[in-house]
C-alpha cells in the first residue's frame, strides 16, 4: 500500500465545536447501541462529501476527526506519477520531490485545504450521509444480535398494526409478526406487552427483518420449557407437535427418569402449568401424549380420546390403517378431521380410520376375492379354494413355490390333493407367462428390455402399455417414472436404480478404455 506523505501543516478544516462534536458522537452511539468509531466515521464521510461539494467532485478529498480532541482536518491526496493525466488527482514525481524530497512514485501526497464553512446545503448533505451510515450500523449491529436468537421466545411492545401485521417493539430493535402468524381472532393494541418465538432473521433491503410467530409448533414447546422446570432441564423431552392454531394441539412427551410421569408434569398440579400455556395460546385445548418409540402405540396414543381395536402398518409407505368401535369414529376424525389430521402431523404416519363393520366387510371382500382367484386359476371347488384362502395364500404363485408337506398339512388336504394343486399351480403360471409373453411381443417391447433381471412379465406388459419399448425407453426413465408405470407390480426405488443403471450400460461400451500412463498406474 502506498504511503501517505503529508506536504503542509495548516490549521483544522472547519470551526466546529470539537468537544460538541465528540459529545454528538457518543450521545448517538448510545443511543443507537453502535460503536462511537462508527459514527465518528460516518461523520467523516460527511465531512469530505461536503468539502468535495466545496472543492470540487473531481478531486480526492478526505477528512479525519481526532477521537480524543474531535480536531478536524481536511487534506487533497495526489498520486505521485510519472506522467499526469489528471491534475485533480495525480503530481510529477518532479513536483512531488520539490514540496518533499522523500516522496516516490507510487506515494500518495496529502494535500491540506483551508477550513471551510458548510453552507445550508452542505450542512443537509452531511446529516444525510451521517444519518444513512449509522442506520446501515445499526442494521448490522441488530442482525448480528439477533440472527443466534432464532428458535427463542421474545417478549416486546406493539409499536403499530400495519395490514393486519404488528410491529413488536424489542427495545433495541423491531420484529414483525404477519397476519398469518398471528392467532385467529387475536388482535393487539398498541402499547399491549407480547410474547412470541423467533423463527426467522435475515438481511433485507430495508435492514435485518425479525420475524416472530405465535402460531409455530415450536412456540407452544419453548412455552411448556418455560412452565415446566422438568422440561427445561431437559429431564422430559418434547419429541414432536402438531397445531391447529387458536383451535386444538397434540405434543408428544417422554421422560428421561423412570420415576417421572411426562403427561402428568405437564398437565400440574390441578392443571396449573398446561392452563399456563392454555391461556397464552388464547384457549387452545392441548392434547398431552405419551410418545413411544413404537409407531403403534405412539399413533394410537395421538388418536386418543378415541379407542383403537386394531392397527396395521405398512412401514415403506409410512402409512397406517386403524380399525375403531363404531361408534367412536367421529371421534377419532374429529371435528372437521381435526383430531386425525394432528394425529397424523404429530407422527408423521398417513393415518386411514375404519370402522369394526368396515374393516370386517373389507375383510370377507378380499377373501371371496381371493377365494374366487383360487377357483378360476387351480379349477378346484369353493372349499379347496376356501381353505387355501384361509390358510393365508394370497397369490398363485405362493401355491406354486410352497413346500409340498407345508401344503399338504393343511387340514383336510392329502398328500395328492396337494401335489395336484402345486401342479396345476406351476402350469397356470407357465400358460400365464406364455400369454403375457406374447403380449408383451405384441406390444413392442423389446427382447433387450425383457432381460433385464427382476422385470416380470405383468411389469414387462406394464411397460408397453406405458410405450416403453426399446432399451434406450426404458434406460431414460426416471426411478419414479419406472414405478408409477410398473404401479402394483410394484419395485423399491434401489430395484428400480438397479434396473435403470443396468439399461444405461450400453450407453458406454463403445467409449475407448483409458491408455496407459495416461492418468493410470494400471497397463494399456
Amino acid at each position: 500500500m502506498a504511503e501517505r506523505l503529508a506536504i503542509q501543516k495548516g490549521e483544522t478544516a472547519t470551526g466546529f465545536n470539537r468537544i460538541e462534536l465528540l459529545n454528538v458522537a457518543d450521545a448517538v452511539a448510545r443511543e443507537k447501541g453502535i460503536d462511537r468509531e462508527t459514527v465518528v466515521q460516518a461523520m467523516e464521510e460527511a465531512i469530505q462529501k461536503a468539502a468535495r461539494s466545496r472543492y470540487g467532485l473531481e478531486n480526492d478529498i478526505r477528512a479525519e476527526i481526532d477521537p480524543k480532541s474531535g480536531e478536524i482536518r481536511l487534506y487533497r491526496c495526489l498520486l505521485v506519477a510519472e506522467q499526469v493525466a489528471n491534475d485533480a488527482t495525480e503530481i510529477s514525481l518532479k513536483v512531488a520531490r520539490e514540496r518533499n524530497p522523500d516522496a516516490q512514485l507510487g506515494d500518495i501526497l496529502a494535500e491540506n485545504l483551508p477550513p471551510i464553512d458548510f453552507g445550508r446545503i452542505a450542512a443537509q448533505t452531511a446529516k444525510q450521509v451521517i444519518v444513512q451510515k449509522v442506520r446501515e450500523a445499526e442494521r448490522e449491529r441488530q442482525y448480528e444480535e439477533y440472527k443466534n436468537r432464532i428458535g427463542e421466545i421474545l417478549s416486546g411492545l406493539v409499536k403499530r398494526v400495519e395490514y393486519g401485521s404488528v410491529i413488536v417493539d424489542l427495545g433495541r430493535a423491531e420484529a414483525v409478526i404477519r397476519r398469518d402468524e398471528l392467532l385467529p381472532r387475536e388482535s393487539f393494541r398498541v402499547g399491549d406487552r407480547i410474547r412470541a418465538y423467533v423463527y426467522d432473521v435475515r438481511r433485507e433491503p430495508r435492514g435485518p427483518q425479525i420475524f416472530l410467530s405465535r402460531t409455530h409448533p415450536q412456540f407452544m414447546a419453548k412455552l411448556f420449557a418455560q412452565e415446566v422446570p422438568e422440561v427445561y432441564d431437559s429431564i422430559i423431552e418434547i419429541k414432536a407437535v402438531a397445531r391447529d392454531p387458536g383451535s386444538r394441539a397434540k405434543i408428544g412427551v417422554l421422560s428421561n427418569d423412570n420415576s417421572i410421569d411426562p403427561v402428568g408434569a405437564c398437565v400440574g398440579m390441578r392443571g396449573s402449568r398446561v392452563q399456563a400455556v392454555v391461556s397464552e395460546l388464547q384457549g387452545e385445548k392441548i392434547d398431552i401424549i405419551q410418545w413411544s418409540p413404537d409407531a403403534a402405540t405412539f399413533i394410537v396414543n395421538a388418536l386418543a380420546p378415541a379407542e383403537v381395536t386394531k392397527v396395521v402398518l405398512d412401514e415403506d409407505a409410512r402409512r397406517i390403517e386403524v380399525v375403531v368401535p363404531d361408534e367412536q369414529l367421529s371421534l377419532a376424525i374429529g371435528r372437521r378431521g381435526q383430531n386425525v389430521r394432528l394425529a397424523s402431523q404429530l407422527t408423521g404416519w398417513d393415518i386411514d380410520i375404519m370402522t369394526e363393520k368396515e374393516e370386517s366387510e373389507r375383510r370377507q371382500e378380499e377373501f371371496r376375492q381371493r377365494t374366487q382367484m383360487f377357483i378360476d386359476a387351480l379349477q378346484v371347488d369353493e372349499v379347496i379354494a376356501q381353505l387355501l384362502a384361509t390358510e393365508g395364500f394370497t397369490a398363485v404363485e405362493e401355491v406354486a413355490f410352497v413346500p409340498l408337506n407345508e401344503l399338504s398339512s393343511i387340514e383336510g388336504f392329502s398328500d395328492e390333493l396337494a401335489g395336484e394343486l402345486k401342479s396345476r399351480a406351476e402350469k397356470f403360471l407357465v400358460d400365464r407367462d406364455a400369454q403375457l409373453t406374447e403380449q408383451r411381443r405384441t406390444l413392442g417391447v423389446s427382447d433387450e428390455i425383457a432381460a433385464i433381471a427382476g422385470l416380470t412379465p405383468v411389469m414387462l406388459v406394464s411397460l408397453g402399455d406405458g410405450a416403453i419399448k426399446t432399451l434406450d425407453d426404458f434406460a431414460g426413465l426416471a426411478s419414479d417414472e419406472l414405478i408409477e408405470i410398473i404401479g402394483k407390480h410394484g419395485i423399491g426405488e434401489t430395484e428400480a436404480n438397479t434396473m435403470i443403471m443396468g439399461a444405461r450400460a450400453h450407453w458406454f461400451k463403445d467409449e475407448p478404455a483409458p491408455k496407459a500412463g495416461a492418468g493410470s498406474t494400471e497397463p494399456a
